[in-house]
């Protein structure tokens, strides 16, 4: 068990290695073992997603300007709901069905990748989702 100390994380060392050991070896992992270090950054990385809302890729951006999509505060809220609830089921490259327009996101890292205004929905093909959610 780790202590963290004014935030800073002193790990418990396990072993001091002999002169005989690697040691490179000394404080691998054992098989079955996870490391605290990687869920203490994944919980880090995770709440500071939430805090920062949805980001844009590039290609989003464009298409969004290209698109004259319009998105509001009230369409900010749908979607961040949408990759919220998304998020619970599982879902990880999801399609987002609003009035205003579709989105693909990437749910893992609140990031929309393109956008798809209302009066082009009908014509797309939307490939490599595994889930869709429709917030009107």
């Amino acid at each position: 068990m780790s202590k963290a100390i004014n935030n800073f994380l002193i790990p418990n060392v396990t072993s001091i290695p002999s002169q005989n050991q690697n040691i490179e070896n000394s404080n691998k992992l054992k098989g079955g073992e996870s490391s605290e270090f990687k869920a203490l950054l994944q919980d880090q990385i995770q709440e500071t997603q939430l805090q920062h809302g949805i980001s844009l890729s590039t290609h989003a951006a464009k298409r969004i300007h290209e698109r004259s999509i319009d998105i509001d505060g009230q369409e900010y809220t749908k979607i961040k709901e949408a990759m919220s609830r998304l998020k619970e089921k599982g879902g990880r490259e999801s399609l987002v069905i609003t009035n205003k327009a579709a989105y693909i996101v990437d749910v893992g890292n609140n990031k929309i990748v393109t956008a798809i205004d209302k009066g082009s929905i009908t014509e797309n093909v939307f490939t490599k989702i595994d889930s869709t959610i429709v917030m009107v």
